[in-house]
């Protein structure tokens, strides 16, 4: 008598569940469903992920890779997160340039999908897909609203969080050259009004620097509310630029900001 074969088992698991809609699951959801060792279970898991049925973006969570992301070698980002973010208790959002793409700013395409979480956590490697996790304190803040994906909800910061978090993040976006890029495609974007709500959930520096800059870009309209804001908030001058010189700088008084950096967008 053959022994049983738990491959063919493992395709049909996974085969089932992509029929109902379902994506993701978890080493114990294979053990459980078949009955399965977690030796068996194991090798199972290795040859479809060999076949490239299969991928593994975490510890213990796998996803379902269907035949028109094979070449990707995994899910795409946005179509796991949520359901990685919920498994692990983390609060998330989409942010900085992946965020600006969800609101129209497109030229520049992030190496990585970056996502906002309230706990360290190491970045990801799946097949061709990279996502950079950033940590921030004040998370549960900042405004966000959700995407459509054909795997479920996606909450992604809203232009003008994305906005305020382009300057506090100016680095991890390309630097101040390409942050003034982004913002000249997203500003149309932009709710003027809600942009002081973004600001009160962060540092009073980055409304600073950013209603400058959105007046270098050519949308001074949208800063009108953040000036008043600005006005009301900033107690100090501080820097365009946080740690560059800025002896021979020149100051900007409305919005309290030393200019110790020459901006220039790429479009």
């Amino acid at each position: 008598m053959k022994s049983p074969n738990r491959s063919p088992h493992a395709r049909d698991y996974i085969e089932n569940l992509a029929a109902g809609g379902r994506y993701h699951f978890e080493s114990a959801d294979v053990e459980a469903a078949l009955g399965i060792s977690p030796a068996a279970r194991k090798v199972a898991l290795q040859r479809l992920s060999q076949q490239g049925l299969i991928a593994s973006p975490a510890r213990g969570f796998h996803v379902v890779v269907p035949p028109e992301y094979r070449a990707l070698g995994c899910l795409p980002a946005e179509q796991f997160i949520p359901a990685l973010m919920k498994r692990e208790g983390r609060s998330y959002y989409a942010g900085l340039l992946t965020a600006a793409q969800y609101h129209g700013a497109a030229h520049q395409r992030p190496q990585a999908f970056q996502v906002i979480v309230d706990k360290h956590r190491r970045d990801i490697a799946c097949g061709k897909v990279r996502i950079a996790f950033f940590l921030s304190s004040r998370l549960q803040g900042v405004p966000t609203q959700t995407f459509n994906t054909p795997r479920g909800m996606l909450r992604v910061s809203t232009p003008e969080a994305t906005a305020i978090d382009l300057i506090g993040y100016q680095e991890q976006a390309g630097g101040l050259d390409q942050v003034a890029t982004v913002l000249l495609e997203l500003a149309e974007s932009l709710h003027a009004d809600k942009l002081p709500a973004a600001a009160d959930t962060a540092p009073v520096a980055w409304a600073q620097r950013l209603g400058y800059l959105l007046e270098q870009v050519g949308a001074p309209e949208k800063a009108i509310a953040l000036k008043a804001y600005v006005r009301a908030c900033a107690r100090e001058s501080t820097l365009l630029m946080p740690g560059a010189p800025h002896e021979d700088s020149r100051r900007d008084a409305g919005w309290k900001l030393y200019v110790n950096a020459h901006v220039e967008p790429a479009l």
